[in-house]
């Protein structure tokens, strides 16, 4: 039942909005024939839709608020319940496959290269996840790994002639070596002193990509880089993308093996405990500054190999391609999709990077739509999208 207070306020916040958005709804400018133009029905439309999008708010906060006071908790997500049901489980994951196999031969060539971008991030948000989701470590320099990969090949290809498929370990060893060399000096830090280190590590690695010209190219970038290679077969452009698609969905697989073994494994666990409460963590015994290094190490591994593909990807790549909003973007991806949960921060990937591709048809207000929808995940789903299920052990009395 709506209230009137509810209505009340529904008008006011109507007014305001129709108020800071005049100057976009209203006021357009034709450069050509030199007018301006007022499309007040625009504005009354705004209104209209604000008005009514308040009710519904205030309506589902209501409903959130009725849920805490009756203590009803729903703590296993859909998709959980389906992968432990065996008889949901193969049939689920058969049409997912199903699915991701048959993309790049039923859309266009464009699509298919949006979805390359899309499984890109969710390397790179599996890796951070490891970092933040699990070891409960905020880094905003991660974006610093994924240049590290991209740049790793970009100049061996160009001073040695090495393959994609040669570079693809060497920039996990390369990864891995520079998350270490930055987790061993900051990892004493904690919270906000720890983001504002690693926010500055990622800064320091793009400045000096972008001035040390002798070495990068500085901000010319480094163009023509080779797609992977096919036991030399030359592929035309659009078997090119699909081959680089499945090379992308094979890393994405390994990846969220490894990152599903790891987290259930012994490191894992540590993890997680680190996360939880790090003075407990300590008084049980558990080093706490290798486990953070671990975290660090294994995250930046991923983001390195994100990087290669990337740039076999894009062709080309500038230090302006590895700026602090791609950290963002990615920590956006692990905290909406879900931190700490993996199916979470695939599907936090995917709607984030493909939402953007396919508003494109509400054009200049394609962006509000999206931090609109950000910020309501973010009130409604406070937790993620998919948010993370602990596991839980029974044991029961066994028959005599």
């Amino acid at each position: 039942m709506v209230t009137k207070k509810e209505i009340k306020q529904s008008v006011v916040i109507a007014f305001w909005f129709m108020l800071l958005t005049f100057p976009i709804m209203v006021i357009k400018v034709n450069t050509i024939k030199n007018e301006v133009i007022f499309r007040w029905q625009a504005l009354f439309w705004t209104g209209v839709g604000t008005f009514f999008a308040s009710l519904i708010w205030n309506y589902f906060l209501r409903l959130k608020e009725s849920k805490k006071r009756a203590d009803i908790k729903d703590d296993v997500p859909t998709v959980h319940r389906l992968l432990n049901t065996p008889q949901f489980r193969t049939p689920f994951l058969l049409a997912v496959g199903v699915f991701f196999l048959a993309y790049p031969f039923v859309f266009p060539m464009y699509h298919t290269s949006i979805m390359i971008s899309a499984l890109v991030y969710v390397m790179l948000g599996l890796g951070l996840n490891i970092v933040v989701g699990l070891a409960g470590l905020l880094d905003l320099g991660y974006v610093a790994f994924y240049a590290v990969g991209a740049y790793a090949y970009a100049l061996l290809n160009l001073h040695f002639g090495i393959s994609f498929w040669v570079v693809l370990p060497i920039a996990a060893v390369l990864g891995a070596i520079c998350g270490t060399l930055l987790g061993y000096p900051v990892l004493r830090l904690r919270g906000d002193y720890l983001a504002i280190v690693t926010l500055g590590f990622g800064e320091i690695i793009r400045i000096v990509l972008e001035n040390w010209s002798e070495f990068s190219k500085g901000p010319r970038g480094i163009p023509d880089i080779p797609p992977p290679g096919l036991f030399g077969i030359e592929l035309g452009q659009h078997a090119t993308v699909i081959y680089i698609y499945f090379i992308v969905i094979a890393l994405v697989l390994t990846t969220i093996f490894f990152v599903n073994r790891l987290e259930n494994s012994r490191i894992g666990r540590a993890w997680i405990a680190l996360r939880d409460d790090e003075i407990a963590c300590q008084a049980m015994g558990i080093d706490k500054f290798k486990t953070k290094l671990t975290a660090f190490a294994l995250g930046a591994t991923w983001a390195s190999l994100g990087g290669v593909v990337f740039a076999a990807k894009t062709s080309y790549i500038n230090p302006m391609s590895f700026t602090i909003w791609e950290s963002i973007t990615i920590l956006c991806v692990v905290v909406i999709g879900g931190m700490g949960s993996a199916i979470g921060v695939i599907a936090g990937a995917l709607v984030l990077i493909l939402l953007p591709e396919y508003l494109r048809a509400v054009a200049e207000y394609r962006m509000l739509v999206f931090g609109a929808l950000q910020v309501i995940v973010m009130v409604f789903r406070p937790d993620g999208l998919i948010k993370s299920v602990r596991k839980t052990y029974k044991f029961e009395r066994a028959e005599k």
